[in-house]
Parts: structure tokens; C-alpha cells; sequence
């Protein structure tokens, strides 16, 4: 007889625990169902033939109203097993099968509805205490046969065998279930962790994104207004015209920064692509902004670091539409550059170079300043602690499976290439646009 425990779950517990919730999902809940009809049934059957066999006898209403209640304790119990606890349960199986074993005595064709009981032992007992009970269950059943239809070897084979079929068919559905239970689980868990590793890749990309955005524009914008306002402030006494000019460009950077905070916080193009003239206008744009800046403070200095070079914009071919995500990428690498070489490079000139080739287009940043080692960049010199444009750089191209090459030398200017392919590459979809297709 098969009542081996079940692995996984509480149904796969050892065997000096219970083997609770075998009934999972429609199978199970079915399987109960169909139990505990055919329990209510064998008992409306086998009261019938006590009542047709036996009209009139002792005891007769007894034999009713203990049959009335075991039909419904056994109909009510799947709803109050979630409320009571495991040991309970057990309390409540033995005041059952003590008023089972008190009806087969009196009435013994009520023996056959141990079918039910062998089920519920095996939900609600451990695997060897369920076993000692289903023998003791097909004695009775067997004992009950005999008194009512006299010795017979079939009668004495035929309970066994049902006991036993029984108990193989439940014990391998609660395996089913247990085992059915186990997958769910795992998918369960396995959704909830790709989820959280979802919302965490969400969270890390949206951090990237607005961290490339403020070094691209607040960081940069904030640097050229430091410039301006420290050349105020020493022009303040002896040139207050120029130290004004100067306030008000500072304070002209300031507004056009906090409409570019507002745009790339709504992840919307910058501001210089919303006015429908595309990357060439922006990028001359940018060279125009920085030139005038640089020429503001040209001669206010007290370091070299003040002040800002000439840029200028040149565009080579023949320009040919860009997915937003390109233009915007290709703008705030030019910024960074731009902003790099207003910094570190101590230049007087520098040249935006935009090439449409025949697979890619290419944003060329020179400048005549005075050049670095790029192995040591961001690790060596004044600064260690800077030196994140060029990785902001490379994070931008990257997501549109473009290249970064620099090219310098200590003393030779920098050459920044920003390569990006004209096929389709990149995201699917840009910042949101503002200006027509």
C-alpha cells in the first residue's frame, strides 16, 4: 500500500509531520469535491438499506441523526480547514472516525464510505500514522462484510485491495499537487525577482540618463557662468559696463540652463534641436554660444584657465536625416567636448567638424591646446578627480552603437571623432520631439 509522503511543500514533510493542503488547484479542489460527494451519497445508500432492511429498529433515529452529522462534518471541513490549526485537524479526524466506527457497528453497510475517510486521512495525517489508520479502517470494513453477508474469502480480499488502490491513487495525486504547487511557487518567485531586476535596471538607466544629462548641461553651463562671474568680479571696480555684460550673459546661460533642466527632465530633445533646424544649426549654434563666451572674459584673467577659446562650425557633405536619438547623442558629446576643451585645454581655437560619409556620420572636436595622454586621463595630473566627459562620451555612443576615438599628445592638441552608423542603430525612439518631422 503506497502512502509514501510527498516531497515539496508541507506535503513534503518527513514522516512525523503532516501532510497538509493537498488539494491545489482545480484538480484538487475537483478531487475534493468528487470525495465528498460520493462520501454523502455511500451514506444516503448505505442508510437506506439499514432503513429498507431494518424498518423499525432500535435505534433507528440515532442511526439517522449521527449519519446527518458526519455528512456534514465532512462537507463543512474544507471550510474551516484554513482557520484551525494542524493539530486540530487531527482532533477533528478522530471524533470523526470514532462516530464512523460507532455507526459501522450499528448499521455495517455504512463500512464502504471509509473511501473518504482513507483520503482525508492521508491530506490530515503523517504517512505512518495515516497507514496504521487505513489498516485498522480495512479491518472494520472487513469485519462489517462478514457480519453482514457471512465468511466469505472475496470479502476478505476485496477491502484490501480497495484500501490499497485508494491509497495509491490519493497519495500520487497529492504527489501531482505538491509537485504542481512546487512549479507555481518557483514561477511566482522567478516573476517577483525578474521584476525587481526590471524595476532596478529602470532605475540604474534612468540614473544614467539624467547623470549624462547634468554633465552635459547643468555642469557645463555652471562652468561657463563661474567664468563670467569671476570676471565680473574683478572688472566689478574698474569696468562696471563690462562686469554688467558680463552678469548678463551669466544670467542668460542660467535661463537657457533651467529650460534645458525642464526639457531633459521630461526626457524631451534639447533645446537647441526643438527649433527645427537639426543637428548642423545646433552644433552652430553651440559654436556661436561658446565663442561669444569666451570672448566676454577674453583678457580678465589672472590664470590661463579663464576665458574661452573661438569655435568654430564646419559641416562636410551633404547633410541627410538622423534619428532623434543621434542628433540629441552627437549634440551632447559636442557640449562635452566644447566644455572639456574650455577647461583642461588652455586653447585659442577649436573646430566642430561635421562629416556625412557614405555609412556614417562623424563629429570631429579639435582643438590647438595643450593635449594630454588619454591612458592617463582622469587617473594622473591636477585632477584626478574629473575626467568623466570622456566616459559620458562613450556611455552616449555606445547606446547608439557608435564609436569614441580620441587622438592627442602632450602639447599637441586634442582630437575628438564621435562615429555613429546612418543605418538604423541606436534606440528605437529618442527624446520626445518638439519641431516637425
Amino acid at each position: 500500500m503506497d502512502v509514501n509522503h510527498v516531497s515539496g511543500g508541507r506535503t513534503g514533510a518527513a514522516d512525523g509531520e503532516p501532510r497538509t493542503d493537498p488539494a491545489v488547484g482545480p484538480a484538487g479542489r475537483g478531487m475534493e469535491a468528487v470525495i465528498s460527494a460520493s462520501f454523502v451519497l455511500l451514506l444516503i445508500a448505505a442508510m437506506a438499506r439499514f432503513l429498507t432492511h431494518h424498518p423499525g429498529a432500535p435505534g433507528t433515529w440515532w442511526v439517522i441523526a449521527l449519519t446527518t452529522l458526519l455528512a456534514v462534518a465532512y462537507l463543512g471541513r474544507p471550510a474551516v480547514d484554513g482557520a484551525i490549526a494542524p493539530r486540530w485537524r487531527r482532533v477533528w479526524l478522530g471524533v470523526f472516525v470514532l462516530g464512523w466506527v460507532a455507526l459501522v457497528i450499528q448499521a455495517p453497510s455504512f463500512a464502504w464510505s471509509a473511501v473518504a475517510i482513507v483520503y482525508t486521512a492521508l491530506q490530515l495525517l503523517p504517512a505512518r500514522a495515516a497507514l496504521a489508520l487505513i489498516i485498522v479502517l480495512t479491518v472494520l470494513v472487513v469485519v462489517a462484510q462478514v457480519r453482514i453477508n457471512g465468511p466469505d474469502p472475496l470479502l476478505i480480499v476485496v477491502p484490501p485491495v480497495v484500501a490499497s488502490l485508494a491509497a495509491t491513487v490519493f497519495t500520487h495525486m497529492q504527489r501531482q499537487a505538491a509537485r504542481q504547487r512546487s512549479l507555481i511557487e518557483d514561477l511566482v518567485r522567478t516573476r517577483r525577482v525578474l521584476a525587481s531586476s526590471q524595476r532596478r535596471a529602470g532605475m540604474l538607466a534612468e540614473r544614467e540618463r539624467l547623470s549624462l544629462e547634468i554633465h552635459d548641461t547643468l555642469a557645463q553651463a555652471l562652468s561657463s557662468q563661474r567664468m563670467l562671474l569671476q570676471a565680473a568680479e574683478r572688472l566689478w571696480a574698474a569696468d562696471p559696463e563690462a562686469a554688467h555684460r558680463h552678469m548678463t550673459t551669466a544670467s542668460d546661460i542660467a535661463e537657457r540652463n533651467l529650460v534645458e533642466a525642464r526639457r531633459f527632465v521630461h526626457d524631451l530633445a534639447p533645446a537647441d534641436l526643438s527649433g527645427g533646424g537639426g543637428l548642423p544649426e545646433a552644433l552652430r549654434a553651440l559654436a556661436r554660444r561658446e565663442t561669444a563666451a569666451g570672448a566676454a572674459a577674453e583678457g580678465t584673467a589672472q590664470d590661463a584657465r579663464t576665458g574661452g577659446p573661438t569655435v568654430r562650425f564646419r559641416i562636410d557633405g551633404d547633410p541627410v536625416p538622423l534619428p532623434p536619438a543621434v542628433e540629441a547623442g552627437l549634440l551632447r558629446v559636442a557640449q562635452g567636448a566644447v566644455a572639456n576643451v574650455r577647461e583642461h585645454a588652455h586653447a585659442s581655437d577649436a573646430v566642430l567638424t561635421l562629416s556625412y560619409l557614405d555609412e556614417d556620420v562623424v563629429l570631429d572636436i579639435a582643438d590647438n591646446g595643450c593635449g594630454f595622454t588619454p591612458a592617463q586621463q582622469g587617473t594622473q595630473g591636477p585632477a584626478p578627480h574629473r575626467g568623466h566627459g570622456l566616459r559620458a562620451m562613450e556611455v552616449r555612443l555606445r547606446q547608439l552603437d557608435g564609436t569614441l576615438t580620441v587622438e592627442s599628445h602632450p602639447g599637441d592638441g586634442t582630437v575628438v571623432s564621435a562615429a555613429v552608423p546612418l543605418r538604423a542603430s541606436g534606440p528605437a525612439a529618442g527624446p520626445d520631439e518638439e519641431r516637425p518631422a
